[in-house]
């Protein structure tokens, strides 16, 4: 069956909200045939459409895979054809929305990755693609970020370490190389608002991607008029960002064509993917979650946050919570990617489950890896060149020791990045959540509670990002009274790893 057309001969007009539309005009009364939320999310290899119940169960999910384009005005630089995106996100709803009872669809919300975003004018049109994160146009502006403001000052204020792909770079580079579309522009839009906006016709950015552009006042929970002012970039053009659960619009009679989702449905706003994991994850206050994979991202959710020099230095990001009054403070390191290159020099003669073999190997040596250190900076963006190393090396020497050592250095990693957390939000750890594909290794689970001394949690939840968008929409539409309660419906089967 033939898509029907994605988006209307003519630009949608846009319905301008200040705060989102009062979600009462379209309260969903409580039905337990009303309990299935579709979550669109949006990521740099997959573009996904999942139908999720009120107690965490994928009912029906569909992906196709996402990557950048050549800009077509700049081809050696790169952007997201949202467009091509947004057909993706259609057929993989329909697909999905084919599989379950749509009268039960109770609301839709939209997920990305955090930074990127683009122009559109009054009447709903896009002016300029979406430049990527992935993109190397804004290098130089970042280097040079000092002639707009001081680092040590747009750091303390935002919270966001200077990375090259930061959303502030882009806002600077089309002030001076294409004035002329920031003049004609009515908004500047995140990602996720862009697919709401082809979902509703509503026009409005969300709190939670705002927290990663390096130009909001983290204190007051909003964009920095300095900040922007400083880098010459119109504070009216980045709009009134929507809290996270907001009701933003309902599905418009083309979306609905497009997606099958039944016209009329509330769609909710939530935002950037990671601090919806981190909700999703069943974190409370001051419990850290480690997400690892080939990086690991270890974040917070806390009430009070440090952004100095000290913290700078230490390459800790601090974006805002899901929640007001709160923020997610994080580092990240390269994990699994040291494993991974372990596995392919050291381990390429086993068949089968390798990882189970080099676990069990693992095991047998003793704490201490007999001497063999790992220093795993294989990769240092923030503090110079990489400098990985193995250390302690003897004729005797095994692999079983130096993927000992490597797991051994990472557990001693996730202390010192806990401390860090610690230190810049001002408080106390009692446990550490862990998911992603590093936590089913039960070694290194071990020797991270060991590391840390505090319990390790394993949680096999592997939905947390669409969990936690889903649970923010079934409270939007009166399925729970907020989304922890909502979360209360959620069995995670935890597993504790404590410290030996």
């Amino acid at each position: 069956m033939p898509l029907m057309p994605l988006m209307p001969l003519k630009p949608l007009k846009p319905l301008m909200l200040k705060n989102g539309i009062d979600k009462d005009s379209y309260k969903t009364e409580r039905m337990t045939n009303r309990d299935i939320v579709i979550v669109f999310d949006c990521g740099a290899t997959n573009v996904r459409s999942v139908a999720i119940d009120s107690t965490g169960n994928i009912l029906a999910s569909e992906a196709f895979p996402n990557n950048t384009r050549p800009d077509p005005f700049f081809p050696a630089y790169r952007i997201w054809d949202v467009i091509e995106i947004w057909e993706k996100m259609c057929r993989a709803s329909q697909k999905v929305v084919s599989q379950i009872p749509a009268e039960r669809i109770a609301g839709v919300t939209v997920t990305t990755f955090g930074v990127d975003g683009t122009l559109f004018d009054r009447s709903g049109k896009m002016l300029y693609p979406v430049i990527s994160w992935q993109c190397e146009r804004t290098n130089s502006i970042m280097a040079d970020i000092g002639k707009y403001i001081r680092l040590d000052d747009l750091y303390s204020e935002s919270g966001v370490l200077p990375f090259t792909f930061n959303t502030i770079n882009k806002l600077i580079w089309f002030s001076e190389q294409k004035p002329e579309l920031v003049e004609k522009s009515h908004l500047f839009l995140m990602m996720p608002s862009i697919f709401t906006y082809f979902l509703t016709g509503e026009m409005l950015n969300d709190m939670s991607m705002a927290g990663t552009t390096m130009t909001t006042n983290l204190a007051e929970r909003n964009f920095s008029p300095g900040i922007l002012g400083q880098i010459g970039f119109p504070l009216e053009k980045m709009g009134k960002p929507a809290e996270p659960g907001t009701i933003s619009g309902k599905i418009h009679s083309s979306a609905s064509a497009a997606t099958g989702i039944p016209e009329g449905i509330p769609v909710v706003a939530t935002g950037h993917d990671t601090q919806f994991a981190v909700f999703g994850s069943g974190a409370e206050i001051n419990e850290p979650v480690l997400s690892s994979g080939t990086w690991e991202i270890l974040m917070v959710r806390s009430a009070g946050y440090r952004s100095g020099k000290k913290q700078l230095e230490m390459g800790i990001t601090t974006e805002l919570d899901s929640r007001p009054g709160l923020y997610n403070i994080g580092n990240q390191w390269i994990a699994s990617g040291i494993l991974e290159w372990i596995k392919k020099n050291f381990y390429g003669d086993i068949n089968g489950d390798v990882y189970e073999n080099m676990i069990s190997g693992a095991e047998k040596v003793p704490s201490g890896s007999n001497g063999v250190k790992l220093v795993p900076k294989f990769y240092e963006e923030l503090k110079g060149k990489p400098g990985g190393q193995i250390l302690g090396l003897t004729l005797e020497s095994t692999r079983d020791e130096i993927y000992r050592a490597a797991l051994e250095a990472m557990a001693e990693r996730l202390a010192e990045g806990k401390r860090a957390l610690e230190e810049a939000g001002g408080f106390r750890t009692d446990s550490i959540i862990c998911v992603g594909g590093g936590s089913r290794n039960r070694l290194w689970n071990q020797l991270r509670a060991n590391a840390t001394n505090v319990p390790v949690k394993i949680i096999r939840q592997k939905e947390t990002t669409v969990l936690g968008a889903s649970l923010f929409v079934q409270a939007a539409c009166g399925n729970f009274s907020s989304p922890e309660d909502a979360r209360k419906s959620i069995d995670y089967k935890t597993e504790i790893v404590l410290p030996a």
